[in-house]
């Protein structure tokens, strides 16, 4: 087994103050708390370039992306319902289950086992061991080089 590692230009900030980890729920639904977290500190100036590039449903794969897709729900509605400011995150998930879809337990239970294990062993695997060397953390994942 081999380790890649991917020397970046930049630094990638990882921490950001105000951004909730992703396995973080809301209403038992994870990543959801994280991307109105994303739209916040977008709409302050406060997420770095970097991230605000990789927001929203333009590029297909981001977890932005899957979450909508998840949730049949439109991103820039759900932001300009975010950013109105006066729905708390458990509001704002049970308006985009009315405007998208409301999934099951077990279709939650999939969506949370899916968002929570992403990278381990499966094609993030190489981002998320990128992501690890930028905070200066050693991969403990090891995989194959094809």
């Amino acid at each position: 087994m081999a380790v890649f590692y991917s020397v970046m230009a930049s630094p990638y900030p990882t921490l950001i103050p105000g951004l909730r980890s992703p396995f973080d729920q809301v209403n038992g639904v994870v990543y959801f708390g994280r991307m109105l977290d994303k739209m916040r500190l977008a709409a302050a100036g406060k997420l770095p370039p970097a991230w605000v590039e990789m927001r929203g449903t333009a590029k297909k794969g981001t977890f932005d992306w899957r979450c909508c897709q998840f949730l049949k729900v439109d991103y820039k509605a759900l932001e300009t319902e975010a950013l109105k400011g006066d729905k708390s995150d458990a509001e704002l998930l049970e308006w985009a289950f009315q405007h998208g879809r409301r999934p099951d337990e077990h279709e939650i239970e999939v969506w949370n086992g899916f968002a929570t294990k992403r990278g381990w062993h499966d094609a993030s695997t190489q981002r998320l061991t990128e992501r690890l060397a930028e905070i200066g953390l050693t991969p403990l994942i090891e995989y194959e080089i094809d």
